[in-house]
């Protein structure tokens, strides 16, 4: 069947219909556990996607035409929106309960919404290696004033953990245009602040981890490219997830819209 083979057609438990969700922790473990494949498979996809750019943001960092390779990282980021663009809404089926093929569905949203998602995911591309930066330097004890440059680095991913999953769940659902995207995140991260800081936080906890145990934690990368990345995506999307759905009604208009086409 190979990689993205799974057969869909093929009898087996699945879901009941009338099952209720699982809440809180069960219902994280138990879809991390139920569609653990799925979400390697997709974290292999995304991981494609952003393999060359930052290939070469590394390069830059070994100083081999640093500005140079450092801008030619961040035009590699180009599919980088998109990617993220699709492993949301893939995530977000799978919280739906609502089984699917992954690279259909990668390779569907992918094509929607490279174009738009582009700029967003290019800038992801600049605030991470610029994160990585300004941590490396305060390490290696390069930069001045390290206790503001901790508190201004701390500030500013927890905002861009709170904002950048509506972003990217707006270009998934919504048609919209970027700056009623940006203005609408902006309002959910701070409207609905305990779900978005919480979001945040899960989110961006393996990466803490990661950054505290650096370097012995850089034998964990394998890891973090075969499934940790959409592992992230799934945490942060528990908590994410439910108002945005509550303030756009996805889920209802998604099964009226279903309804429809079975009355037809």
């Amino acid at each position: 069947m190979g990689l993205f083979g799974r057969n869909f057609n093929k009898t087996g438990p699945g879901v009941n219909k009338d099952e209720p969700r699982k809440k809180g922790v069960a219902r994280h473990f138990g879809l991390w556990t139920r569609e653990f494949g799925d979400l390697c498979k997709l974290n292999l996809l995304f991981s494609a996607c952003l393999l060359p750019s930052l290939a070469v943001f590394v390069l830059s960092l070994f100083g081999f035409y640093s500005i140079i390779t450092f801008l030619l990282s961040l035009a590699l980021a180009f599919p980088v929106g998109g990617a993220l663009t699709a492993c949301v809404y893939y995530i977000t089926k799978m919280m739906r309960d609502d089984p699917s093929y992954v690279w259909y569905e990668f390779k569907r949203k992918f094509k929607e919404n490279y174009r738009q998602a582009a700029p967003a995911g290019i800038l992801c591309a600049s605030f991470v290696y610029a994160q990585i930066l300004l941590w490396g330097s305060m390490m290696m004890e390069e930069t001045p004033g390290d206790l503001f440059w901790v508190i201004i680095g701390l500030i500013s991913l927890l905002l861009f953990g709170m904002l950048t999953p509506y972003i990217f769940l707006h270009f998934a659902y919504i048609d919209l245009r970027t700056p009623g995207i940006l203005k609408n995140s902006v309002f959910l991260g701070f409207g609905k602040l305990p779900r978005s800081i919480m979001g945040s936080l899960m989110g961006g906890l393996m990466w803490i981890v990661f950054a505290l145990y650096f370097p012995m934690s850089m034998i964990a990368i394998p890891f973090i490219l075969i499934f940790g990345i959409t592992t992230s995506m799934l945490l942060c999307l528990m908590w994410v997830w439910k108002p945005f759905d509550q303030t756009f009604k996805i889920e209802e208009t998604l099964i009226e819209k279903a309804k429809e086409k079975e009355d037809l």
